[in-house]
């Protein structure tokens, strides 16, 4: 089916605005599985067969790969995506305030590069229209099969100031319906949100957050819900462990590598060189060894005792394999979708399957971090 789709669909779709071509798959994967008769052949054609278990944050995942923020924003196909095959889904990310996001057009695409570069600005409907969002699907539908995870952003009328309540707004209004939260600083299309990544603001709003965690875990007798960081690409070295070690102070339990990078390939034609020319966050294939090089550091600052997501450029189980070796507990993909289409997570879960057998390894749990251990790190 990946085969037919990059033949056939690919280069229909390249022809139409990307970001209305996002908006009619969402909402024709929504439709398709919104009753058993569409949604059996979608199950059978796309849910991979292979278990790669695997125990984090308190749930277990049947595999490792789940749905990046930004594809869902609204959560608006949370049944397509059970039905495909994800192993979690990240939808967001949500700010406090209702807010429209940057103009249009914000989203395009280079297929020779695999590529996408966005500047959507946060376009959601806010934290209290998503809690209602999320509550009537719960209602409809019953709570999520796989984990669900929560982007949270900052609203761009907020003052970096008071970034912490605008954050921990949000998290109290959703706290009840994520399995996961993901706090995320690093996005470059709000201004100056990457400013929060310094040591001090970072506290704050981790802080602010774990207040109503604690508060609304004892509230409903249950265990706090697990809170992570993502971050950005651009990092130096010396900002990166700062991050590492307040995050940690901070009792994160973990963190997801990485964001979209404002960095830029070699352009090979000039049609790339127009999308490469736009301003907004790239990512696809040319984030991928960016991405796999922050997990490693990652890793070994950490003594691979932290969990790691690893995201950015994954479109096979190749680039699956890369992230998890170099310390990835879980990967997450967004553009892979765009450029392989639906049949990306069997195609990598079927691969990595096999590529425990070629290790002689028994679960996935052992390729964590395999190439440190085969190197000596």
């Amino acid at each position: 089916m990946g085969l037919v789709y990059r033949l056939f669909a690919r280069p229909i779709l390249a022809l139409q605005d990307s970001e209305k071509v996002h908006l009619r798959t969402l909402k024709i994967l929504r439709i398709m599985c919104s009753n058993p008769i569409t949604r059996l052949p979608l199950k059978f054609l796309y849910k991979p067969k292979k278990k790669l278990e695997i125990d984090l944050f308190g749930h277990e995942y049947s595999h490792p790969f789940g749905l990046a923020a930004g594809m869902d924003k609204k959560a608006e196909a949370l049944v397509g995506w059970e039905t495909i095959g994800l192993g979690f889904i990240e939808v967001g990310g949500i700010t406090q305030h209702e807010q429209d996001g940057n103009p249009k057009p914000r989203m395009f695409r280079s297929s020779s590069s695999r590529s996408l570069i966005n500047r959507m600005g946060f376009n959601n409907p806010g934290s209290e229209k998503m809690a209602f969002t999320l509550q009537s699907h719960y209602e409809k539908h019953g709570k999520p099969k796989v984990p669900l995870w929560i982007n949270l952003g900052k609203s761009k009328s907020t003052a970096l100031d008071q970034s912490h309540t605008d954050y921990a707004t949000s998290f109290e209004r959703l706290w009840e319906y994520g399995d996961v939260f993901v706090i995320n600083v690093s996005s470059p299309n709000t201004p100056n949100l990457r400013e929060l990544q310094n040591d001090e603001s970072l506290a704050k709003i981790i802080d602010s957050c774990q207040v109503i965690n604690r508060m609304l875990a004892e509230k409903h007798n249950s265990s706090l819900k697990p809170i992570l960081v993502k971050i950005a690409p651009e990092l130096t070295d010396v900002q990166l462990e700062t991050i590492v070690n307040t995050a940690m102070s901070c009792n994160c339990d973990g963190i997801v590598a990485t964001n979209t990078t404002t960095s830029r390939p070699k352009s090979n034609s000039q049609s790339e060189q127009l999308v490469f020319e736009q301003k907004g966050g790239l990512s696809g294939k040319p984030l991928a060894n960016k991405s796999t090089d922050f997990i490693k550091k990652i890793y070994s600052l950490t003594d691979g005792k932290w969990p790691i997501i690893g995201v950015g450029g994954i479109m096979n189980s190749d680039d699956a394999w890369e992230k998890i070796t170099a310390g990835a507990s879980l990967i997450q993909a967004y553009s892979g979708f765009v450029f392989e289409g639906a049949g990306l997570t069997k195609s990598v879960v079927n691969g990595l399957s096999k590529k425990l057998k070629q290790n002689g390894l028994s679960n996935i749990s052992e390729a964590i971090g395999l190439s440190h251990k085969r190197n000596g790190d």
